[in-house]
């Protein structure tokens, strides 16, 4: 049984750290502030519903896209995972946070800096690509899937979780994360570079 639940748990995992729906809850909550319950829960659903449009439409056509211009699975690991160390190393040093600055309306809002690149960026694209050439088209679909549902249920619950966790706390689990992400990016290297290897 673990065995069929193993690839989608390592997918979902692997997506989870990426997306680092923890530390985009302090951004959200100062990104939503002075908006009523209807408008918050219109960011909501509009940022969530853009950023799996766009990591699916990547997951779907972004293997296609480097096999036209001769990139190969090893490449995109290697490239990958150097893009994945480099953004999560920049984000641990002191004073590289996620800051975003965001006018109009709340639309604009949900769409950048929300869906992307918060929930939906460069790591969670390169990580959904891989995880689609390692484990395959439905675990990777259902670990995307889940992530999507915790992150709209998360930022539903945001001014909860900050109660909970403060501000501190959120942005203490988020290196942590950002620690685990670098970790990913060391992996994807030397499969990329196992890949090349004859």
């Amino acid at each position: 049984m673990f065995e069929l639940a193993e690839p989608f748990i390592l997918a979902f995992i692997q997506i989870f750290v990426a997306v680092d729906v923890i530390g985009t809850i302090p951004l959200f909550v100062s990104l939503a502030e002075g908006t009523t319950r209807k408008q918050k829960s219109r960011i909501i659903r509009d940022s969530v519903t853009t950023a799996t449009l766009v990591a699916l439409i990547f997951m779907l056509v972004g293997k296609l896209i480097l096999r036209a211009i001769g990139i190969t699975i090893p490449d995109f690991q290697i490239a990958g995972g150097l893009l994945l160390f480099f953004i999560s190393v920049r984000l641990i040093l002191p004073g590289s946070q996620k800051h975003f600055l965001s006018e109009g309306n709340n639309r604009d809002v949900a769409v950048f800096p929300l869906a992307t690149p918060l929930i939906t960026g460069p790591a969670v694209l390169t990580t959904t690509l891989i995880m689609l050439d390692t484990f395959g088209l439905w675990p990777t679909f259902l670990a995307l899937a889940l992530n999507m549902i915790i992150v709209w249920v998360t930022l539903a619950k945001s001014d909860r979780l900050i109660l909970v966790f403060g501000i501190n706390g959120t942005r203490a689990f988020s290196k942590i994360m950002y620690i685990l992400l670098a970790a990913i990016g060391v992996m994807m290297i030397r499969k990329g570079v196992m890949g090349m290897l004859p």
